[in-house]
């Protein structure tokens, strides 16, 4: 966009009207949505970050045996941990450079605190698509083209994790469950519970469907996602920085 002409300030040769001086008002800042992925990550680790990696244990279900079985053997059955170990091997940095004119200059006085807030929410971002990307990818896909209406696609998909059945669990409490879906999906379901006259509190409303937690997000590359909360785990470890010098120049 051309600046805007003077009305009666020439330049020296008295011919070409001067231009007016534009004045720098707020940078807009980046906006995004907050993270959904802090909520219901695994925050239950052991070890110490500082080390490289940290586990999330996981212990088998136990079994009953015959009454007196422990007394012959002399000992009771032995706990299993088959437990994951995650490894804190992906570094990332975000470092931005500024010319000190620029930042007296651009009209901002504190540019680079409010840098540090979009570097944070970029941080925010980032994070997010990686767990439901790794959520994707590690989870089992469910068809549900049998099922027209929303609600009834959404409860097939929430029976299919309550009914899991390994070493670790025999089917899992809806109350453990989240679901996750896009906002396309989100505004499906909005339609289905306002059309539901006096929805049972904690049977259908905006924040639960079917006892089952509801997150909407538009970071996910499927329409809907049922998990177990803490079934993914992405620990962080976060340096903060301060502004510094750097002698790139002789200025």
């Amino acid at each position: 966009m051309a600046k805007t002409d003077a009305l009666s300030i020439y330049i020296s040769d008295d011919t070409t009207k001067d231009k007016l001086m534009e004045t720098y008002a707020e940078v807009i800042d980046m906006v995004q949505t907050s993270t959904v992925s802090t909520s219901i990550k695994n925050q239950n680790l052991s070890g110490d970050p500082q080390a490289g990696s940290v586990e999330a244990r996981r212990l088998a279900t136990s079994v009953s045996q015959a009454y007196g079985t422990a007394r012959a053997a002399g000992a009771g059955d032995m706990i299993s941990n088959n437990g994951v170990t995650i490894n804190l091997d992906t570094d990332k940095e975000i470092v931005e450079e500024f010319e000190m004119k620029d930042v007296e200059l651009y009209g901002i006085p504190s540019l680079m605190e409010k840098r540090a807030v979009n570097q944070a929410k970029a941080m925010a971002r980032e994070l997010d698509r990686a767990f439901f990307t790794e959520a994707v990818s590690a989870g089992s896909s469910v068809t549900l083209s049998a099922y027209s209406a929303i609600e009834d696609s959404l409860e097939a998909l929430i029976q299919a994790v309550e009914t899991v059945s390994n070493d670790n669990v025999d089917g899992v409490d809806r109350d453990m469950l989240v679901l996750t879906v896009t906002p396309a999906v989100y505004a499906r379901l909005a339609g289905y519970i306002e059309s539901v006259p006096n929805p049972i509190d904690g049977m259908a409303n905006m924040e639960t469907f079917h006892k089952v937690r509801v997150f909407v997000t538009h970071r996910q590359t499927v329409d809907a996602i049922c998990m177990i909360e803490g079934a993914v785990a992405q620990p962080v470890i976060v340096k903060p920085y301060s502004a510094e010098r750097i002698p790139l120049n002789k200025v």
